[in-house]
């Protein structure tokens, strides 16, 4: 489903039009008759980790994750984080 409406109306109560986002809705924003702006929720990417633990299970997988498992995934993702350095736009 999609909802037009104008800044004005965006701006007089945003948070009923994020509502209408989470359940779905896009919304485009339009000044006069001319789209500006487009708000939809994001496409969620990947699986649910219940879904990977009840394939691993269906496939009689017998990995146990142990009390550190958490802090060693941390670590990992520390381990290769850099700092982002954009291109400047001239």
């Amino acid at each position: 489903m999609t909802v037009r409406m104008t800044e004005a109306e965006l701006a007089r109560d945003v948070h009923a039009v994020l509502e209408k986002v989470r359940q779905g809705v896009e919304v485009v924003i339009e000044q006069g008759n001319r789209p500006v702006a487009v708000l939809k929720a994001p496409q969620a990417s990947g699986r649910k980790i219940s879904d990977v633990i009840a394939a691993l299970e269906a496939e009689g997988a017998s990995a146990v994750i142990d009390e550190d498992f958490a802090r060693d995934v941390e670590d990992g993702i520390k381990s290769h984080r850099e700092p982002w350095h954009p291109p400047s736009w001239d």
